[in-house]
């Protein structure tokens, strides 16, 4: 089937950087909109940023500035450079892809990432 899977995540100190990334694999096709979601204890999961086939990009308002999506798609790979990072950042991160024609929808592992001094 479809595979993603997730690396990047990590512990750092407020205003320091990360990168996240997520590679697809399996049946695909298409990979249309790639995205990365983030949910922290108790919260419900919430989208960070998205990247649609054809290049247009959404991010929620707390990150923006700070956070820069992008994709590789001969690797069928998503990014999500983390810049500036505060402890509210804290949380599990998951990448999403829609592919075939936005047929099909999966979800990556998740990659945990800490912001704490």
């Amino acid at each position: 089937q479809v595979q993603l899977v997730e690396s990047g995540g990590g512990l750092v100190q407020p205003g320091g950087s990360l990168r996240l990334s997520c590679a697809a694999s399996g049946s695909i096709f298409t990979v249309d909109d790639m995205g990365w979601f983030r949910q922290a204890p108790g919260k419900q999961r919430e989208l960070v940023a998205i990247i649609t086939s054809g290049g247009s990009i959404t991010y929620r308002d707390s990150v923006k500035g700070r956070f820069t999506i992008s994709r590789d798609n001969a690797k069928k790979t998503v990014y999500l450079q983390m810049n500036s990072l505060k402890p509210e950042d804290t949380a599990v991160y998951y990448c999403n892809a829609r592919v075939n024609l936005r047929l099909q929808d999966y979800w990556g592992q998740g990659t945990q990432v800490t912001v704490s001094s």
